[in-house]
């Protein structure tokens, strides 16, 4: 007979192994074996999200996401917000309390936390369940050394998952820090399709670790600028007609105020609860979407700020902080005032500010032992009075010109100097950019109704672009089908010196080839001409140094630029400059990032803002040749272009491929007969 402890081990094993496989559970399993038992979710937690010791193994992190379309306040919702305890059943999506489509993963918005310790295998079956569109996984903030085909961006890295069809995404957590995973495809992510992916390090590997008492789970703060309809139908009417691009409101964790006349009858508020006498580590991720810095402050409590985009730098203490789409930040809350609520404050900017929208939002910080309903005393937060007239951080169009403010290139990174911070650069590029009035034909098609053809101004539609070239992605993934590239398929300043980009539209695959381990100084030029905005940049596959970032004035040229860098008039920060992935530049001014070009592959580098980089607002590094890129998984997907066979002309004698087709099939008959 087998021992009872062996036969009860092994059922509970197996059961493990069913249920968290299960497809009715929004948290599948991570393999598991017997010295995985204390870290199977009692609470629904997944088993890789855990306290990381220096010395623990890693361990295999599986996870399925179901994409499909979704309603917020759908019938799992019965009565919230009116009753609100429904308001947290399975499958109940809240929004701001109305009722609008989403996009979302395992219905839940934000998606499920992604929460490992560095060096484990992060495994990701993607299951596309939307009825048309494809989709695909980018690891915000992941470098995906070794394992370029999981960077997730459709035509670049991959082939876009089609409907009815599983990506698995496979590879190892190596960057620490607060990062995001969020859809790459067309509106998606301003949908609802993105959730947080933390990395954690063991405490000896921290450097803030003795900062702070805490580091939890649900003290993540995700941020997504949000519109009464979906991302496409606003697209749409934005680009062909004068429908409005301007988000409406702000969600936080997924929850907002939608009505602040009357919050009584509201949709929850994000809470975020502390004990008095403790420190705590907040993690902020900004997925907005649209042209909407946001503003954020703690009444009666200030913020010390710790990394940026999982990179460490020296603390600061701020009472405000300004962060823009892609953007993440850290930093320590000391929980010493006394116990009760205190609202966590949220300003749009920009295309959110009082010119438009004045859209803002609120979360609450709750003490232990303080309401877990009610709201801070005094009046509800107006737009007017979310702002925080302290130190901020990282504020709009400000570099660091001004004494009033921190701007990034102020911050001092915690690592060592590296080569990217060498007096001179291997390589430098400018790349400029602003909203120009060309004949765009995908929206001004000339002459119908091309840009100057057009007599409603609200229906004139600038078309944002860098160095006069908008992005053409090929019709196969540069990556993987790199076997397809000729000489002639990519472009760039040079190869498209012959045209007037300036006056004529200029679309195109825009790809700068750049040597392996070269040192890159890369110069972004807001030239500020057409609008005061604003344009986050994100760099897939590399980290760079923030070394400098100034406004010159209302507008400038590229060329300004050039003449005072000429004349050592740029301002650059060679000696500890922060680490990020994702930075903003000021309007009418410039921004310096150096990196070392030492993850070979196929890398796009865009505005973060997806109206802009999903009508070309982008370019494509190729670091290497192609033997320095990793060999394609075996089976990998393949897509492209397909025109069909060409028809064949009738042979001289009348005999086609009609009759060509059937002589084969009938020698093949006889074939048996003749031998």
């Amino acid at each position: 007979m087998m021992e009872a402890w062996v036969l009860q081990f092994l059922l509970l094993n197996l059961g493990m192994k069913v249920l968290c496989q299960s497809p009715l559970l929004d948290v599948p399993f991570a393999e598991l074996n017997e010295t995985d038992i204390e870290y199977f979710p009692l609470n629904n937690q997944h088993p890789c999200s855990r306290i990381c010791g220096h010395e623990d193994r890693p361990m295999v992190c599986r996870y399925h996401f179901i994409v499909e379309w979704y309603q917020t306040l759908s019938k799992a919702c019965f009565s919230c917000p009116d009753v609100l305890e429904d308001c947290y059943k399975p499958d109940c999506i809240i929004g701001d309390g109305t009722m609008r489509t989403v996009l979302v993963i395992n219905r839940k918005m934000p998606g499920p936390t992604i929460e490992v310790c560095v060096g484990d295998n992060i495994i990701v079956d993607v299951e596309n369940r939307l009825m048309a569109e494809t989709t695909t996984i980018h690891w915000h903030g992941h470098h995906q050394r070794g394992t370029p085909y999981m960077d997730g961006v459709p035509y670049v890295t991959q082939c876009p998952i089609q409907p009815g069809s599983i990506f698995r995404y496979n590879f190892t957590a190596v960057n620490g820090g607060t990062h995001f995973w969020h859809s790459h495809t067309g509106m998606q992510r301003g949908d609802g399709a993105f959730g947080a992916f933390i990395v954690r390090t063991p405490a000896a590997a921290d450097p803030h670790s003795q900062l702070y008492d805490y580091d939890l789970t649900q003290h993540t703060i995700s941020l997504l600028d949000w519109a009464v309809d979906i991302g496409l139908k606003v697209f749409i009417a934005h680009h062909h007609s004068i429908g409005d691009n301007k988000p409406t409101t702000l969600l936080v964790n997924g929850l907002g105020i939608h009505d602040f006349s009357n919050v009584s009858t509201s949709a929850p508020t994000a809470r975020f609860v502390v004990e008095k006498g403790y420190k705590y580590r907040f993690r902020l991720i900004n997925a907005g979407f649209l042209n909407c810095p946001v503003e954020m402050s703690i009444d009666n409590h200030t913020m010390t700020m710790i990394s940026s985009d999982g990179n460490d730098f020296q603390p600061v203490t701020v009472d405000s902080l300004v962060s823009y789409a892609g953007e993440r930040f850290d930093f320590v809350l000391n929980a010493n005032m006394e116990k009760g609520l205190y609202w966590i404050r949220f300003r749009g900017l920009m295309d959110c500010d009082d010119r438009f929208t004045s859209t803002h939002q609120v979360a609450v910080l709750q003490y232990e032992g303080a309401s877990k309903t009610d709201f801070p005393d005094g009046p509800i937060p107006n737009y007017q009075d979310s702002h925080n007239d302290g130190l901020q951080l990282n504020s709009l169009n400000k570099g660091t010109e001004g004494n009033d403010s921190i701007s990034v290139p102020q911050l001092h990174s915690l690592l060592d100097w590296d080569s990217s911070l060498k007096e001179t650069a291997d390589e430098q590029y400018y790349v400029g950019y602003d909203f120009y009035e060309i004949d765009n034909p995908h929206f001004h098609k000339f002459p119908e109704y091309g840009f100057n053809n057009v007599t409603d101004s609200r229906n004139k539609l600038l078309t944002p672009q860098l160095n006069h070239i908008s992005l053409k992605l090929t019709p196969f993934p540069m990556l993987s089908q790199r076997d397809l590239i000729d000489d002639n398929l990519f472009c760039n300043e040079s190869t498209v010196a012959d045209k007037d980009c300036k006056k004529e539209f200029c679309q195109c695959s825009h790809v700068i080839q750049v040597k392996l381990n070269s040192i890159v100084e890369l110069i972004l030029v807001d030239k500020g001409f057409a609008f005061d905005a604003n344009h986050p940049f994100h760099l897939h596959g590399h980290s760079f140094r923030v070394v400098g970032m100034e406004r010159l004035g209302r507008n400038v040229t590229v060329d300004e630029v050039k003449r005072l860098d000429a004349q050592g008039l740029l301002k650059r920060n060679l000696g500890d400059a922060p680490i990020k992935d994702t930075v903003t530049v000021p309007d009418g001014g410039y921004t310096i990032l150096r990196f070392n070009a030492s993850n070979p592959g196929y890398w796009l580098f865009h505005c973060h803002i997806e109206f802009h980089v999903e009508i070309g607002m982008a370019l494509i590094f190729r670091f290497g040749d192609d033997e320095d890129m990793p060999p394609v998984p075996h089976g990998f997907p393949k897509c492209g272009e397909y025109y069909g066979l060409e028809p064949s002309a009738p042979s001289p004698n009348g005999c086609g491929h009609k009759t060509y087709s059937f002589l084969i099939i009938l020698g093949i008959l006889l074939r048996p007969l003749l031998l």
